[in-house]
């Protein structure tokens, strides 16, 4: 099992220049070209990143990652590089690397979250209640929770820093941050990439109803797939033969994580509690059982 091996809280990389740690991901200059990404098992739940690692999540979200790197490049060139990250680094660190890493092109990464849903969710429902849309787009009546919308929508974000939350954003703001012809691109690009996503996964048994992707460019514009793609962090996997509309089904993510810190007192500042060894199993399970069945 691959929550079996030693979980990975941080790296430390000597050979290799660090630019960032982000939520999940430490970030090292390869050369001018290229970025090594390390896939560390830190989780963030309400925006704050816990103490305690999921024992094999970063290897999971690589392996995942990469099976739809490869599943839908035809849809969009991805910043996925064809090198083995062990070969880049000093041979005492290869154990920090191995089964969780890309090698990737440098790029200019776009200041936007693409996110798609398919299904009406989470943040979304909460807005459809309130207002009949979901972040200013009209919808239907009498939707139910987690009923299949009539179509996938798009509907962007900023990118906040650690800490701090992202914020909805209207497409027409989009277009201004970006320009007209880029802001269609990559919602044209985004909806492509769930729809067919989300097709392949019903016939795994995972529905899903809503993700994250995000857009970089190289010196000449073209656009990239880049980050992470289509994992348990970056959106919402439902069992299939658990879904029925007017509930929120179970999901295969940190849903064990936050239903246990949402019974703690604790103000969902940092630090976090430490997380118990029962939590951990459990969320480790899923994260697995969801590489599983998209993969096997």
């Amino acid at each position: 099992m691959i929550s079996a091996i030693q979980p990975i809280h941080e790296t430390s990389l000597k050979s290799l220049k660090l630019l960032h740690r982000g939520k999940v991901r430490d970030l090292y200059a390869v050369d001018a070209e290229r970025l090594l990404i390390v896939q560390t098992d830190r989780l963030s739940a309400f925006d704050v990143i816990l103490p305690t690692p999921v024992p094999g999540k970063g290897r999971v979200l690589t392996e995942m990652s990469n099976f739809w790197f490869r599943k839908l490049r035809h849809v969009i060139p991805n910043h996925l590089l064809d090198v083995a990250p062990e070969m880049l680094v000093a041979a005492a660190e290869r154990g920090q690397v191995q089964g969780r890493a890309f090698v990737v092109r440098r790029l200019q990464p776009l200041p936007i979250e693409a996110i798609v849903r398919g299904y009406i969710a989470g943040s979304g429902w909460k807005d459809y209640q309130k207002t009949q849309m979901i972040c200013g787009i009209p919808l239907p009546a009498g939707l139910k929770e987690a009923q299949q919308l009539p179509r996938p929508m798009f509907t962007p974000s900023t990118k906040a820093a650690i800490g701090t939350h992202d914020e909805n954003i209207p497409f027409s703001e989009m277009e201004k941050l970006i320009g007209k012809d880029l802001a269609g691109q990559v919602r044209d690009k985004a909806i492509q990439l769930y729809s067919e996503a989300a097709a392949y996964a019903t016939t795994r048994g995972i529905i899903i109803a809503d993700t994250k992707f995000e857009f970089g460019r190289d010196a000449n514009g073209k656009l990239y797939l880049i980050d992470e793609a289509l994992t348990p962090d970056s959106s919402r996997f439902w069992p299939k033969d658990q879904y029925r509309i007017g509930i929120n089904p179970p999901s295969f993510d940190k849903q064990f994580v936050r239903d246990w810190l949402e019974s703690q007192k604790w103000n969902k500042q940092p630090p976090a509690p430490a997380l118990p060894a029962d939590v951990l199993k459990k969320t480790a399970e899923k994260y697995e059982e969801a590489l599983r069945l998209l993969t096997a």
